[in-house]
């Protein structure tokens, strides 16, 4: 025997594999995979919708219902109330507030371009909210922008605002984000740098910081020195290298945090609101929210899908989620590079094998179900804060399933191919597919292997012949070798060849059937029982023609025999030879000298199991020196009989 998958193939297979995961993991350097793997970041954060209940921050929105309850004032003139709202949420124990909003302008320093009386009242306008600024608890906003020398600069509060705070620059905040190519917000900066030098906080590290209880001031000179900060760009914040900072671990869709109406603050008697009373201890982010302002912002809940349309976040909500991730310390970390590969090569090897081992079809089916397990065994580590690849796992198993599918193509399902032509003739399908699943084949050159040969012959054919006219003993014999072959192939032997009106049959090659005497021995009987119920047809048809009954002999013997192409170069026929085909050809000569439907040898008695036999003799037959000693079968105990 031989395996028709040859060591080459083995060979062109783990170079395959190998070829396929350098492709793979070039791709994931390059970058090109980054897209589909937003795609699927999307798609996750989409599915998980609320992550965990927000337990730092609250949003106060100044919204539509606020500022239509106050149609005469216009927002510049609103310092009064945004000062109540910080003198409310201080009440409250709010423990640090943001204003995400940008100043750029004062009702109180337009009054003085009047020229009024040093004591008038509206030279004072804005003198609650400085008060408030001055408390330490609040954090204005700032932003970057291009100064006259077209370097990045930072844009504080007006100065008057400014003037305020208790220590100036340590108290404003960058409302700024720095996308992703695809312009979504996934990661966030600490800092950032203008082009004289000068370090920033964010609005939303600022806050985190001032709720953490540490020094900002601290926190500029530890960002300082941050190796993952050294790429800054003061000319091009937009080039910084994005991948070096922290993702941001997204609390939910848009709406996931607690929001207040800043009207709810005015109220009389807000101090004892329970909802505010639950602000304590928070960071509370003021935002300037009407329906009219464009201050949202794409993020991985942006992603649409069919009928499922995304949302964007407002910036508010993306600073809470920012602060949130810094408090609670639920960051996406991306699985440890060393872990990724070996997942990768793990999934091609299972893959490959498989690919190897089954069908195109099954091969196809398996690949669809790994790439769906890829999936999910990403979704379930992102449920855990940790960023498991999908795409590049996937696209490699499309990869190498094609690959080895091309190897199959072009070589084994070649070979494949050329089995089933040459095997497929006188064996099932069944047969045939098994054969081809153990990739084990017999050499075609020729085998020796222990089989068992069966012989047919009709008996008193040549008188049929004579009686009956040429067509009509075609159509006989057509009839009649179509049923014969049943019982043979349904036990998976061989029909080996047709020699007129006789079979040859061969069971234990190709495929080696261990039982193959046990196997011959049923096909026996079967072919005995069709013989029967072929006599019916025969009167039915033949009535009138003065026909001996039809019956048939069956020789079956066990032992050697030579199995292969046998033939000519212009004609080849897989075929057995030997003297066990030979013996198993003179026993069903016996089957006329000794009126026995089935003869078989003591070496296939003994190499069955369960033989019910009658008579017994000893003969001598021709090609033999020694007497073969033969029995009647008669059944099979709990088989056929």
């Amino acid at each position: 025997m031989k395996n028709y998958r040859r060591k080459t193939t083995w060979l062109h297979l783990f170079i395959l594999l190998i070829l396929v995961g350098a492709a793979v993991q070039s791709m994931t350097w390059a970058g090109w995979l980054a897209s589909p793997e937003n795609m699927y970041s999307g798609l996750w954060h989409r599915l998980a919708g609320v992550r965990y209940q927000p337990e730092h921050v609250a949003i106060v929105t100044l919204d539509e219902p606020t500022l239509a309850a106050h149609p005469e004032e216009p927002l510049v003139t609103w310092t009064p109330h945004f000062a109540r709202v910080i003198s409310v949420l201080r009440g409250a124990g709010a423990r640090v507030m943001g204003l995400d909003y940008l100043y750029y302008v004062s009702i109180e320093d337009w009054l003085k371009r009047l020229n009024l009386p040093p004591h008038h009242p509206s030279l004072h306008y804005d003198a609650a909210f400085k008060a408030q600024l001055a408390s330490g608890q609040v954090v204005m906003a700032a932003n970057l922008m291009l100064d006259e020398q077209q370097k990045v600069t930072v844009n504080l509060p007006i100065p008057s605002y400014f003037a305020a705070l208790p220590r100036g620059a340590l108290d404003v905040g960058l409302v700024n984000f720095f996308t992703d190519a695809d312009g979504a917000i996934r990661r966030y900066m600490p800092a950032a740098a203008d082009g004289y030098g000068q370090v920033t906080l964010t609005l939303a590290k600022q806050l985190a910081t001032r709720a953490a209880g540490q020094d900002p001031a601290g926190e500029i000179q530890r960002l300082k020195h941050d190796p993952a900060l050294k790429d800054w760009s003061a000319d091009d914040p937009g080039a910084v290298n994005l991948g070096a900072f922290p993702l941001i671990g997204y609390v939910g869709p848009p709406g996931a945090f607690p929001r207040l109406s800043f009207g709810r603050f005015l109220r009389p008697g807000a101090e004892t609101d329970p909802e505010i009373q639950n602000l304590k201890d928070k960071v509370v982010i003021i935002a300037y929210e009407p329906a009219a302002l464009q201050d949202i912002h794409s993020t991985p809940y942006s992603l649409s899908l069919w009928q499922w349309p995304g949302m964007d976040m407002s910036g508010a909500e993306v600073h809470a989620n920012i602060v949130e991730t810094l408090l609670t310390g639920r960051f996406p970390r991306p699985v440890p590079g060393y872990l990724r590969v070996l997942y990768l090569a793990v999934t091609l090897l299972i893959g490959g094998l498989l690919f190897y081992h089954l069908s195109s079809w099954q091969g196809l089916a398996v690949s669809m179900l790994m790439c769906l397990l890829a999936a999910a065994a990403a979704y379930i580590l992102f449920r855990h804060y940790w960023l498991l690849p999908a795409a590049n796992v996937q696209i490699a198993v499309m990869l190498s399933y094609m690959g080895i599918l091309g190897l199959r193509l072009t070589g084994e399902e070649r070979e494949r191919a050329r089995i089933r032509n040459i095997f497929g003739r006188y064996v099932a399908d069944e047969v045939v597919e098994k054969l081809l699943a153990t990739g084990m084949l017999p050499d075609l050159g020729g085998d020796s292997l222990r089989v068992t040969v069966l012989f047919s012959d009709i008996r008193n054919f040549t008188t049929i012949s004579e009686r009956l006219g040429p067509k009509a003993v075609v159509e006989m014999l057509n009839t009649y070798l179509s049923q014969a072959c049943e019982p043979i192939l349904a036990q998976g032997g061989t029909v080996d060849k047709f020699i007129g009106d006789a079979i040859m049959a061969v069971f234990g090659s190709p495929v080696l059937y261990p039982d193959h005497a046990g196997r011959a021995l049923s096909a026996a009987l079967g072919l005995a029982q069709k013989a029967r119920e072929f006599r019916t047809w025969m009167q039915q048809r033949f009535g009138d023609q003065d026909l001996p009954d039809f019956a048939i002999g069956i020789g079956v013997h066990t032992g050697e025999a030579i199995v292969g192409n046998i033939g000519s170069p212009r004609r080849l026929e897989f075929t057995a030879i030997g003297d066990t085909v030979n013996t198993a050809s003179r026993l069903e000569g016996l089957t006329k000298e000794l009126g026995w439907t089935i003869v078989a040898s003591r070496s296939t008695i003994d190499a069955a199991s369960g033989v019910t036999t009658g008579r017994q003799d000893t003969r001598s037959v021709k090609g033999r020196q020694e007497p073969i000693e033969v029995f009647e079968v008669l059944g099979l105990k709990g088989g056929n009989t």
